[in-house]
């Protein structure tokens, strides 16, 4: 729907393309694919146990368990009085429900004050930093927003070699917010808070010139303002695209799948020294059988003492 909208926008119908005159929409394609395939644009992708292991590890760093404990009241409250198994990490539905019916002018619950909101706006933007950073951010961006951000690479990188047959001036990508904080974290742009709705990341391909390429990225989170530049750490604001390539290069992985499944070295040394352990017993105890085994065949008269019978020296005459 967004993306609908986005387009009704950039293109109104002229001419021959107004088949209704009240209504200034025409139809334009926007290409999907089913949500048990979508890798792209769906964030965070829980088909990761590494990233799983990873989100375990990060709710026991000393931040995330400041921030639970500080905000532990307003969670307890929203479990109380929603009946919802809320967490740091989905607080931000709650809040999303609460922001969208203030501003259709609802009457709020009596417990959700001012002060509560404020709160759980503070909670839910730190469930957002909780989701793709605070703990490891570049691994986690890897496993997440790093393929989103590989393929705009990919799209930059093939659109910067000159060739008359290329024809691809603009590509648009719609999607979430969970998307734009994802994306944005690859690129350690993230301002640590929820993009707001209908916010926009934006990459500009430049050609200077003397034929260079360049880059340069917009942040459109506010409609009252012209978009904020951002620029990627480690290069300048219009960032020469193979300076670009390459420092972004960190947060793309090349094989996802693999990075996905978790650590085995701890895994490996529990397995080796079960199975040495094992063969140790399993060799003691053949040793054991085999000597009883010989020892059972031995001839009686090699077996130790034996029982002597007396006999009488001699018979009297």
């Amino acid at each position: 729907m967004s993306a609908e909208a986005n387009l009704a926008g950039l293109y109104p119908p002229s001419g021959q393309q107004v088949f209704t005159p009240d209504l200034k929409w025409q139809p334009i394609p926007v290409h999907t694919v089913p949500q048990s395939e979508e890798r792209l644009l769906s964030y965070p992708l829980r088909d990761c146990p590494r990233y799983k292991q990873l989100m375990n590890e990060t709710e026991h760093t000393e931040e995330f368990l400041n921030i639970t404990t500080e905000y532990q009241d307003i969670l307890d409250l929203v479990k109380n009085k929603t009946g919802l198994n809320t967490t740091v990490e989905s607080v931000w539905s709650v809040y999303d429900t609460l922001f969208c019916e203030s501003r259709h002018n609802m009457t709020p619950p009596a417990w959700v004050t001012p002060d509560v909101m404020k709160k759980l706006r503070k909670l839910k933007d730190f469930g957002f930093q909780v989701t793709f950073g605070v703990y490891k951010q570049q691994e986690k961006s890897r496993l997440q927003g790093g393929i989103l951000l590989g393929e705009i690479v990919k799209n930059l990188s093939k659109v910067a070699v000159q060739d008359a047959k290329q024809r691809l001036r603009m590509m648009m990508l719609s999607a979430h917010d969970t998307t734009v904080a994802a994306l944005q974290a690859s690129l350690n742009v993230f301002n640590g808070k929820q993009p707001p709705y209908a916010s926009c990341q934006i990459f500009e391909l430049h050609r200077d010139d003397n034929g260079s390429a360049s880059v340069s990225m917009f942040y459109r989170n506010d409609t009252t303002v012209e978009p904020y530049p951002l620029q990627l750490p480690g290069c300048s604001l219009d960032c020469p695209l193979e300076e670009f390539v390459t420092i972004t290069k960190l947060s793309i992985s090349d094989d996802r799948d693999k990075e996905c499944q978790l650590p085995s070295g701890g895994r490996d040394t529990e397995v080796i020294i079960s199975l040495a352990v094992s063969s140790c017993l399993l060799l003691l105890l053949i040793v054991v059988l085999l000597g009883v085994i010989c020892w059972q065949k031995q001839p009686n008269s090699s077996r130790g003492y034996q029982h002597v019978i007396n006999q009488d020296a001699g018979d009297e005459s």
